[in-house]
């Protein structure tokens, strides 16, 4: 069926919302968390690299995932570093620029550092390392809408970092972390 064809019959049956990501082509949600965050935040397509590309941003608390051809395949909901860590008694934001995923972990990933009075523990679920030691995109249970609330890690949904971990990166993947307001 054609989209011309697949634009008549959502017109006819008056459920364009439903249809919409039919007729565009765009994949949606392939994570399956439902959540759109950050879709009206990032381009819809990049110059292409030949490799795929997460870009995070810290400001609009949210993250972009490119394929190697440039096409924005996923958005997601993110909270990276704080301005301030009381237990460490300093700002710990997420490392600004770009770095590659050096490597991945499982469900069962765990943080050596943090929490600081165990020496270690915190639970990083799904855990993709890039660029300098200690920073990793994972998923956790606490994804803020509006602040950024880790200790210089990516926090992403546990379905979004699932989806990034089995699907979407692989170690050499670009990691962007665009700079704090």
């Amino acid at each position: 069926m054609s989209r011309i064809q697949m634009l008549i019959i959502c017109i006819s049956f008056l459920i364009l919302p439903a249809c919409s990501n039919a007729i565009s082509g765009w994949k949606n949600d392939p994570d399956g968390d439902g959540i759109t965050k950050g879709i009206n935040d990032f381009a819809k397509s990049r110059p292409a690299t030949g490799n795929k590309v997460f870009i995070f941003d810290p400001n609009s608390y949210s993250w972009a995932a490119y394929d190697e051809n440039g096409q924005r395949v996923n958005t997601g909901k993110a909270s990276g570093g704080a301005n301030y860590c009381p237990d460490i008694d300093r700002a710990c934001r997420t490392p600004v620029g770009s770095y590659k995923v050096v490597r991945e972990g499982s469900e069962s990933c765990k943080s050596g550092t943090y929490p600081i009075k165990t020496g270690g523990g915190a639970p990083m679920p799904y855990c993709m390392h890039f660029g300098h030691v200690g920073y990793a995109i994972h998923a956790s249970n606490d994804v803020p809408d509006n602040r950024n609330a880790s200790h210089g890690c990516i926090r992403v949904t546990y379905k979004s970092a699932k989806w990034l971990n089995k699907e979407f990166i692989d170690v050499g993947t670009e990691v962007i972390v665009l700079p704090y307001k």
